[in-house]
């Protein structure tokens, strides 16, 4: 798959266009995707995940505003790191779960809608990959539903659970609250393309996380129970790039804990 330009403003739906960062790693797949909302012919916007402090970046996106607000999925750096120096260039307020995170306005909670530069976000608390994520639903006039998931669904592959900020058991939970959206929502995710079905790829979600759990139950019956998170990935995760081995570790912790009831 050809990675979209870095910087370039990318049209996806009638309400919401991109900016990949040039931050790619194993974890971050090419890079932050920051997304730009705003229904057609309006002038102001709402930015989701300004990124990283990358000052290039930054200009690039406040360069499409101007910003009327800007909106954080999680606490993590690459989506969120950026966030001050991003309300001082553009001058917009910043919401988020995290009040920590919150700039001149308020902190956000699970059902809240927000209404901004011609478009609606409800507010879908996903927590999980970390405790404060969250995905937005994104409506508009005359345009199809679609659910920015930051790092809950990811455009390839499959999300850390980012332990011991992260869980198995509300992660789980947090899946089927996206496997219950409408079929053919679509998903904007924090990291990779665009994917046609939330509800598909939340069921898939579910369905590798049982599969990892029952691997993991093998791995601690040939381990046994006292078995390190490490030991465990060296066994279940054998096969992958072991540039992600730490990441599974995270995740492997995060199994352990829900196995052992301790989650």
């Amino acid at each position: 798959m050809t990675r979209p330009a870095y910087g370039v403003l990318r049209p996806v739906t009638p309400l919401a266009a991109v900016l990949l960062a040039e931050n790619p790693s194993p974890m971050t797949l090419d890079g932050t995707n920051t997304w730009v909302l705003r229904a057609p012919g309006t002038r102001s916007c709402v930015v989701v995940d300004p990124g990283e402090e990358d000052e290039g970046h930054l200009q690039r996106v406040a360069a499409h505003g101007p910003v009327a607000l800007v909106l954080l999925t999680h606490r993590h750096p690459d989506h969120a790191g950026g966030a001050r120096r991003f309300a001082e260039l553009t001058g917009a307020p910043v919401r988020a779960l995290d009040p920590s995170l919150v700039l001149g306005s308020e902190a956000l909670t699970d059902g809240d809608v927000v209404a901004e530069s011609g478009v609606q976000l409800r507010v879908v608390a996903t927590p999980g990959h970390t405790s404060d994520s969250l995905s937005f639903l994104l409506t508009g006039p005359d345009a199809d539903p679609v659910v920015l998931t930051g790092d809950t669904i990811l455009g390839r592959g499959t999300t850390v659970i980012a332990h011991p900020d992260g869980a198995l058991g509300p992660y789980l939970d947090s899946l089927h609250r996206l496997a219950d959206l409408a079929p053919g929502t679509a998903v904007l995710p924090g990291h990779g393309p665009e994917l046609p079905d939330a509800p598909a790829v939340a069921r898939a979600y579910l369905a590798h996380r049982a599969e990892r759990l029952e691997q993991v139950r093998a791995a601690l019956a040939r381990l046994g129970p006292e078995a390190s998170p490490r030991q465990v990935v060296e066994t279940v995760y054998a096969d992958v790039d072991r540039a992600v081995w730490p990441a599974a570790e995270l995740s492997v912790r995060a199994q352990l804990e829900h196995l052992r009831g301790t989650a």
